[in-house]
């Protein structure tokens, strides 16, 4: 039902040090239903660095310090 969408817009500030600035590696647009369960994945993110990683490239992703403590959302590490 159309009538019962709702759109939420995320600001993304992107720290970067080198000449090239981070990218997220595709377009994101994610969906959750009303009837998600808590700790349910809604969306997985990647990004990719066009600068010359000498040691690789590590991106780090965080929730603003007065957004931590937000039951309604959270941001994990994906290991692997």
């Amino acid at each position: 039902n159309h009538s019962q969408v709702s759109r939420v817009p995320v600001a993304i500030k992107v720290l970067d040090v080198n000449d090239n600035a981070p990218e997220f590696a595709s377009e994101h647009e994610a969906f959750l239903c009303e009837n998600g369960k808590p700790g349910q994945v809604i969306q997985i993110v990647s990004a990719v660095d066009k600068d010359d990683p000498k040691n690789g490239h590590y991106f780090l992703y965080s929730l603003l310090p007065e957004m931590v403590n937000n039951p309604n959302f959270t941001i994990k590490k994906n290991e692997g």
